[in-house]
């Protein structure tokens, strides 16, 4: 998430750490590093502009010049500042008036509307919503064929809707079945539009016109930059926009467009689509969002994550073993289960403080290959295997390394690292246990 702008920033404050103190020299030097970094990430320069006076004004001040960690204080300004651009505090999606709720989803072709309207579904579905979903881009049969096998996934009602209908009749029909149905929450996945297409634009007013006070949601993409800004500007002076989406935070995106439509138009950013799974839409927090921008981290994030995915079942017998010092291979299979839950090794270090300046050093990849290749040997073993180490002798492991698609040597490595493990859990006290596996 935003690599490039993090990198530039990093390298920005490491440099003030090694210069012992600030002075207003190095910190009008900083700062324009720290502009170019933001206007590159596409940031519009209105909000730069302001951001760096405000940044430059508490960084000069007598505290900070004074302070023993200098470079340490203009990272916490810097970071306080970032969470001001973003409004400071997250605003919780919370649906008010009767049921039904009506949300629209709305914005360019591409920014990911279809699949965004299906996470949201599940996300409200888990808050216990009963939500109902429209696909209403009659235009592309693709798209509601989409969310039709979506919602299905998920066990969500879906509307019926036939290509090349009316977009705009159609929700009555959807209104009636999404009542039949018991929904409290109807959602309408609308067709991609450009904001210059007039014609488009007035079929969403007249969608909107439908229902009493709908709430419509812009969803855009976060690699667009400052496009997405004008064209949010549109969708607002017609629509009269409740807050936005914005998607595709999991790859390289530059930050402009999150940064700049948040600010400038002063809405507020429900979720983040941090990739295609079904539950990778996220609520949107701005203070982890700087934390992990700056390389700090996101362990609330990570803990939040864990207790919605992990079999706390599973981790409580976890705990038993490890205190009776019956740590089995059968365990680490299950640890291993879990961390894949949480979307892979990769995902996890995305989350950890510091993980920033190491990236590069560390191939994830083969380090995931590394881990899959543990579950591979594990699984080619019998249950008595697992659960009894030591039975396994030459040609066992023989028998291993062959269904696994390893080596012998694969086998024996992986042993050596399960008893060395099982070595460290047995010095750990009750209290240790506790901690380590409590999710």
């Amino acid at each position: 998430m935003f690599e490039n702008l993090s990198k530039k920033l990093s390298v920005v404050f490491n440099q003030l750490k090694g210069s012992g103190k600030l002075t207003e020299k190095n910190i009008t030097e900083a700062l324009r590093e720290v502009r170019l970094a933001f206007l590159e990430a596409d940031i519009h320069v209105v909000v730069v502009k302001q951001f760096l006076e405000r940044v430059k004004a508490k960084a000069l001040g007598r505290e900070v010049l004074a302070s023993l960690n200098p470079g340490e204080q203009f990272l916490k300004i810097v970071q306080e500042e970032l969470i001001n651009i973003l409004q400071g505090t997250a605003t919780t999606f919370d649906l008010k008036g009767p049921a039904p709720h009506v949300i629209f989803l709305v914005g360019l072709q591409g920014s990911g509307k279809t699949t965004t309207a299906a996470k949201l579904a599940r996300f409200l579905k888990k808050k216990g919503r009963h939500p109902y979903l429209v696909p209403a881009d009659v235009y592309r049969p693709a798209a509601i064929n989409q969310l039709q096998i979506l919602a299905k996934q998920e066990n969500i009602p879906c509307f019926e809707t036939k290509p090349n209908s009316n977009p705009i009749s159609l929700l009555d029909e959807a209104m009636h079945a999404a009542t039949q149905n018991l929904a409290d929450v109807l959602l309408i996945d609308t067709a991609g539009r450009l904001q210059t297409d007039q014609t488009l634009m007035d079929e969403l007013v007249q969608m909107k016109k439908k229902f009493v006070e709908p709430m419509m949601l812009f969803v855009g993409d976060a690699l667009t930059g400052q496009q997405a800004l004008n064209v949010a500007k549109t969708f607002h002076q017609s629509l009269g926009l409740a807050g936005f989406i914005f998607t595709k935070l999991d790859g390289d995106a530059k930050g402009g467009a999150l940064f700049s439509v948040h600010h400038t138009l002063g809405l507020p950013l429900f979720f983040v689509g941090m990739g295609e799974k079904m539950d990778a839409l996220e609520p949107f927090y701005p203070d982890r969002l700087v934390s992990r921008l700056l390389d700090r981290g996101d362990i609330v994030s990570l803990l939040e994550k864990a207790s919605e995915v992990i079999d706390q079942d599973e981790v409580q017998k976890l705990e038993k073993n490890f205190r009776k010092n019956h740590f089995t291979i059968e365990d680490m299979r299950t640890q291993l289960k879990q961390a894949g839950k949480l979307g892979g090794l990769g995902n996890i270090l995305n989350f950890m403080p510091g993980m920033g300046k190491l990236k590069g050093k560390i191939n994830l990849e083969e380090a995931q290959k590394g881990l899959q290749k543990k579950e591979a040997i594990i699984n080619s073993m019998t249950l008595k295997e697992r659960y009894h180490h030591e039975i396994i002798d030459g040609n066992r492991r023989r028998r291993i390394a062959l269904g696994s698609g390893t080596q012998v040597a694969d086998v024996n490595r992986f042993l050596k690292e399960f008893l060395e493990l099982k070595k460290v859990f047995k010095n750990f006290s009750k209290q240790n246990m506790k901690r380590f596996t409590g999710f």
